[in-house]
């Protein structure tokens, strides 16, 4: 199977990698021969979540296209590293934007530190393998095919030599935009944010060097699903941001490459979607299917300051794999269309927490010092990641979440609450005389937020004091 992969995208134009015309030729009835070539330019070729200026030009030119394939070790999630296949650098790989009906002159460089070969498949091409039965490239050799693009749109392009689930999981897809020939709609704010999975011999968290798992991948069974690479990369100080009135087209991609992304912003609607990435605009949507191996083109305006989230609505994807990116809307606020906080009754749900995320540099980037500073530390990671169910007095929901201030519970341990933490609680507890049956799913949370955390509560919440540390926290995780 592996041989017929590489024979169906390797070999069947590759005697045109060094023999094709400079200049397109172009039929009678070719969809091409209604606009003539004026120019030639080089792409200009941008990293997520960065998209290239809009093409401002009225006509079709040749464009020249350097995308360099190169094999880097980077960090998917905090202490967790990963050996990336990449198309520039950077998962995902470059943003592309050209306009229907340019020519464009594609070479594919492979890096001589690669260790594998590699090509390209992109799902704008109208032609063997979308330019991957052209573009098989070996390591310290570069490839040359050329193609019209004739239909607009938002198509994602991805690594096609054998076994192409590998290539692809290991970082190799990207967005390349096909602009109409008259143009897109002018918007304020234009960003690139593509979804996909990682699948690691390691499970969620475990920090070091993680290979790929084959096996994992095969059963779709993902330990990270993400946006633009890694867990966090447009979160924090990696936020996209915005004014208060402005115009936001979120290009969207998927790169899989097996799972669906059910993508939404909390506390937006999309005024208008291109689902799939073509051209049929849907409008007044709250989120939209986008394929593994597809897009979707979203706008929306801004109509009030704040954080928005950005999810994988399959739900747990964002909030335990990953999958979860902000835009932060700068302004002033206008109460008509959204009070803010009014009243404070009990809820039983997850609630808007997760909504209100610390500026700046989070607790995962730090290391505390002393007891006070590992307090202080932990003070951030409970907003994030307790307040919700355990309330901000610690005081926890009557009969549903027990409570951790003065809690028995813990006095007597503390380090009942790191294995609650790290691995989770399904039986019952009494805490205070008082018997609880919920669900308290594990946190992926470091060894350093975790001893934070915790010496947090047990210092706080008319609790008697003490200090968890991360090496007894990495003790009791093993």
């Amino acid at each position: 199977m592996r041989r017929l992969e590489q024979l169906a995208m390797s070999g069947v134009l590759i005697s045109c990698l060094w023999g094709c015309a400079p200049t397109p030729p172009v039929g009678n009835n070719s969809p091409v021969a209604d606009e003539k070539l004026q120019g030639e330019e080089v792409a200009v070729l941008t990293d997520a979540p960065n998209v290239p200026p809009p093409i401002t030009r009225k006509h079709p030119t040749t464009v020249r296209v350097n995308l360099e394939v190169k094999e880097v070790e980077s960090q998917l999630a905090d202490g967790v590293k990963y050996t990336f296949w990449t198309f520039g650098g950077k998962v995902p790989g470059k943003f592309i934007r050209v306009r229907e009906g340019d020519f464009v002159e594609f070479h594919l460089q492979n890096h001589p530190s690669s260790k594998m070969p590699h090509n390209i498949d992109l799902h704008a091409v109208t032609g063997p393998g979308g330019g991957a039965a052209s573009s098989f490239t070996a390591p310290g050799h570069e490839s040359k095919f050329s193609f019209t693009p004739i239909n607009p749109g938002l198509y994602v392009y991805h690594c096609a030599t054998a076994p192409v689930g590998m290539h692809i999981a290991n970082g190799m897809y990207g967005l390349i935009l096909v602009e109409p020939k008259e143009g897109l709609p002018p918007a304020d704010k234009e960003f690139y944010v593509m979804q996909s999975e990682f699948y690691t011999r390691g499970e969620n968290g475990q920090p070091g060097l993680q290979p790929f798992s084959m096996q994992k991948a095969i059963q779709e069974k993902p330990d990270y699903v993400v946006f633009n690479g890694a867990v966090g990369a447009l979160a924090g100080d990696n936020a996209v941001k915005a004014e208060k009135g402005e115009t936001v087209r979120l290009f969207v991609g998927n790169g899989g490459p097996n799972l669906v992304s059910s993508f939404h912003v909390i506390g937006e609607i999309f005024d208008t979607v291109y689902p799939e990435g073509g051209t049929t605009a849907n409008h007044q949507v709250q989120t939209t299917l986008v394929p593994a191996g597809g897009s979707a083109i979203t706008e929306f305006k801004v109509d009030v300051p704040g954080t928005f989230i950005l999810v994988d609505h399959s739900i747990f994807r964002a909030f335990n794999k990953g999958a979860l990116g902000m835009l932060k809307v700068s302004g002033e606020e206008d109460k008509r269309i959204y009070s803010g906080k009014q009243d404070d009754l009990a809820y039983q749900g997850e609630g808007g927490a997760i909504q209100e995320m610390p500026d700046g540099k989070t607790p995962a980037t730090q290391t505390a010092k002393s007891k006070a500073e590992r307090i202080s530390l932990g003070a951030a990671v409970f907003k994030q990641n307790c307040v919700a169910c355990h309330q901000d007095a610690g005081q926890g929901i009557p009969n549903v979440f027990p409570p951790l201030a003065k809690s028995d519970y813990l006095g007597q341990d503390p380090l009942r609450g790191v294995n609650a933490i790290v691995n989770g609680l399904s039986d019952e507890i009494t805490v205070n005389g008082v018997k609880y049956k919920s669900v308290m799913p594990k946190l992926t949370l470091t060894d350093e937020e975790t001893a934070n955390v915790v010496t947090y509560v047990v210092n706080n919440f008319g609790n008697p004091g003490g200090e968890v540390t991360p090496a007894q926290v990495k003790k009791i995780r093993k």
